[in-house]
């Protein structure tokens, strides 16, 4: 099980990679690399998805410093992890950054 611990200390350490789809969809919402970092540095695990042959991965969901919230979908690849999408949460998906719509 992915614990925020440990993407915290992955992120810290620079021990992260972004899937092809997770940097082009981090760059269609405008947002920066650091600004993924502060969101995974300062978020909580809402959801928890099970191998679906890519292995487990987790929904994080964090504010950059000036309150942006941002989703990441990540997932752990061996001792890195692994963005595998980034976007920020908004309707009909999301009421608000940890509630559903």
């Amino acid at each position: 099980m992915i614990r925020i611990d440990w993407i915290h200390n992955r992120v810290s350490r620079d021990e992260y990679y972004y899937s092809q789809h997770g940097d082009q969809e981090r760059q269609n919402d405008n947002l920066t690399i650091a600004e993924v970092e502060q969101a995974l540095l300062n978020g909580r695990i809402l959801e928890r998805y099970k191998d679906t042959g890519r292995g487990e991965s987790c929904l994080v969901a964090g504010f950059t410093d000036e309150g942006k919230p941002v989703h990441v979908v990540c997932g752990k690849r061996g001792d890195c992890l692994s963005i595998i999408t980034v976007y920020i949460p908004g309707p009909p998906k999301f009421k608000t950054p940890y509630e559903r719509g």
